[in-house]
């Protein structure tokens, strides 16, 4: 009856990590949730940005935008080349100030350093303040808390594999055996499958107050549509913000995407 230990086992990492996630998410989903001016708030790109996907989706915006502008050249070979030195605030002083004085730099650690940079951090700072960002603790206790829920469901399945490679007579068939495996098993996948309905994407840097107004400028843009060439461009630049380099053109992700190929012996 060896196999009962294992399920033991399995049960009780997959019941702790599971409850982790969830109190972890509870708290998340607490921050900013009492907001009650949020409306009175416009999210520039930058905020949108951030809200959206990060610091590293500031760099990518700001990016794209001076791209856009032609005071940046981004090439589909992976380099950025400055045109105009003077960046127009800070988050383009910031890119100017990675590039560096040579003018030129590989996009991936321009973009690397520009998240790091400390204009991106007070913007987070700021948001954090307004309710509208999740602070940097509960964020991660709800990153760690789903690596958690994953490596508890791959402990299930490989603690359920011994079970059933043991010699000698199990007590029960094996079959009843694989069922009481496949319990903790399911608990932990549906633990993932919430995760992601109730935890989407935007949430590991939104607070609920985030998340309402993301939604309402997602919705703005969508009701300008198409009209002057300013409101062509803040649209343009409000998707990239949203949705990521996957919302720019083929040249400017293939950009971002481009990777160095390895060198030959």
């Amino acid at each position: 009856m060896f196999w009962v230990l294992l399920l033991v086992l399995a049960w009780g990492a997959a019941a702790a990590a599971c409850a982790r996630l969830c109190l972890a998410a509870v708290r998340a989903a607490a921050v900013g949730r009492g907001t009650g001016d949020d409306h009175d708030h416009d999210l520039t790109l930058y905020e949108a940005a951030f809200l959206s996907g990060g610091p590293g989706r500031v760099a990518e915006l700001t990016l794209v935008s001076m791209a856009r502008q032609r005071r940046l050249l981004l090439a589909h070979t992976g380099w950025a080349t400055v045109v105009d030195p003077h960046g127009q605030d800070e988050m383009e002083r910031s890119v100017i100030g990675a590039i560096g004085p040579q003018g030129q730099s590989r996009i991936a650690p321009v973009r690397t350093a520009t998240a790091a940079a400390d204009a991106v951090r007070s913007l987070a700072d700021r948001l954090v303040r307004a309710g509208l960002a999740v602070p940097d603790g509960p964020r991660t206790t709800v990153t760690t808390g789903v690596r958690q829920v994953r490596g508890a469901a791959l402990l299930v399945l490989a603690l359920g594999t011994v079970a059933l490679s043991m010699p000698g007579a199990t007590g029960m068939p094996r079959w009843h055996v694989a069922l009481w495996f496949a319990l903790p098993l399911a608990l932990t996948l549906g633990c993932l499958a919430i995760a992601r309905v109730e935890v989407p994407p935007g949430a590991r840097w939104a607070s609920p107050a985030g998340q309402r107004l993301l939604g309402a400028l997602a919705r703005r843009a969508d009701d300008t549509g198409s009209g002057t060439s300013t409101q062509d461009e803040r649209t343009y630049l409000t998707s990239v913000a949203v949705l990521g380099i996957r919302a720019a053109e083929p040249h400017l992700r293939a950009a971002f995407g481009h990777r160095e190929p390895f060198p030959r012996d």
